[in-house]
Formats: C-alpha cells, sequence, structure tokens
C-alpha cells in the first residue's frame, strides 16, 4: 500500500509541473486525501465506476487538474481573483468542483447532484478535508435561485440541456465552462442564438492519450 501511495504522489507531483501549477504541501495532500476518500466511498456507494488508483488518478483528478490553469486566468482576467462564485453541475464525486476548491480557495464552490448519496459525499469532503469555501447541494439545478459568476460541468449532458438547465443560476457576467472530450461541433450547432461560444481550449491531460477541451459560453447581450 505504501508503494501506491508513493507511486500516486509522484504521479500527482509530475502531473502538477506538467501543468504548472504550484499547489502547497496543504493543497497536494487535501488531493490524494480526496482521492483516497473517493476510493473508500465507491466500495459502498458506486460514486465512480473507475475502481484503480492509478486510473483514477489520470482519468479523474489529473483531469479535473488540467481546467484549473484555464480558470485562473478567466478569474484573473475578470477581475475575480480575489473571490469568486462557482457551480458545478451534476458533480457526481466532486469532479472537477472539489479539486477546484482545494486549488483555488478563494473560490465559493458549490456542488450540485440530483443523487443524495453524491452531495452527501459532497459534504462529507468539504468536512474532512477542511474546505469551508466548499458547499454539497441536493437538488435539480433548475430549482437554485442563487446566482454564480462560473457555472461548470465535466460530460455532463450535452450543451444545450446544460445551459438552458442552469441559465437561472447564471449572474449577469457569468460564463459557463464546458469540459468536453471532443470538440462537440453538433452541440455547439444546436445551440440557441441566445446563447454564443467565445472561447474554445484545448487541454493537455498529464499521463493520458484522450482529447479534452473547454468550452466556455455566455449569452449574448
Amino acid at each position: 500500500m505504501a508503494s501506491t501511495e508513493h507511486d500516486l504522489r509522484s504521479t500527482l507531483m509530475a502531473g502538477l509541473k506538467a501543468l504548472q501549477l504550484d499547489l502547497s504541501e496543504q493543497q497536494v495532500d487535501q488531493l490524494l486525501a480526496y482521492q483516497a476518500m473517493i476510493a473508500k466511498w465507491t466500495k459502498v456507494y458506486n460514486l465512480t465506476s473507475v475502481r484503480d488508483p492509478a486510473e483514477m488518478m489520470t482519468h479523474h483528478l489529473l483531469d479535473s487538474l488540467a481546467a484549473i490553469p484555464a480558470l485562473q486566468r478567466h478569474l484573473k482576467s475578470t477581475g475575480l481573483e480575489q473571490g469568486s462564485r462557482l457551480l458545478d453541475v451534476g458533480s457526481g464525486a466532486g469532479l472537477p468542483g472539489v479539486v477546484i476548491a482545494i486549488c483555488c480557495p478563494k473560490v465559493a464552490v458549490t456542488c450540485v447532484d440530483t443523487v443524495a448519496k453524491k452531495a452527501a459525499f459532497i459534504k462529507q469532503a468539504a468536512l474532512a478535508l477542511k474546505l469551508p469555501n466548499l458547499t454539497g447541494l441536493h437538488a435539480r439545478v433548475e430549482s437554485i435561485t442563487e446566482t454564480f459568476d462560473v457555472i461548470c460541468s465535466r460530460a455532463f449532458a450535452s450543451l444545450v440541456d446544460f445551459t438552458n438547465w442552469s441559465a437561472a443560476a447564471l449572474a449577469p457576467q457569468g460564463v459557463w465552462m464546458a469540459m468536453k472530450g471532443k470538440n462537440p461541433a453538433d452541440e455547439l450547432q444546436a445551440l440557441p442564438p441566445a446563447i454564443a461560444m467565445f472561447h474554445v481550449e484545448q487541454l493537455k491531460v498529464p499521463s493520458l492519450d484522450a482529447e479534452r477541451c473547454i468550452l466556455w459560453l455566455r449569452p449574448v447581450s
């Protein structure tokens, strides 16, 4: 087991270096503790279909971490780096929401999921990892009345459904951050004229040979 933990830490550290993410030792420990929590809860609650720790590191943690630099750049360019609100829709085990909460302590992250046990896991993660900026919410995103500067999702639904269901929760100057695999041209074409993509960002996930991108969307004023 010690060897596995050492290997996971080594893979994580190499990934952070490749992504040029400068995290504290505490943040690295929180990421590893978070992955261990997912593995433990998954045995009972089936949070994720990925069970192998090494695969979990690449397909979940590093995959989510690859989006952090892009998010940080957006927050800086919009003057929100000192405090913003982010909603992670269909968060599941908290990917990428919990990872964002760990890496960006000034971002108030709410992870919403319709499955009660997944929302309960987020609440437990917030307590166990000492993340005061993390909230777990058991609800349908359509019912949320608060507003957020960034609404993100990771392989959650089509762009049309994602933006439609969460539109009421978007702040006046807010944006959608949709994490996808291949660039979904058909989904983009299906978007209504009232929503525009203003940026697409190709991601390179360390240790993972797969296409990933972020689509940045906003309502047309």
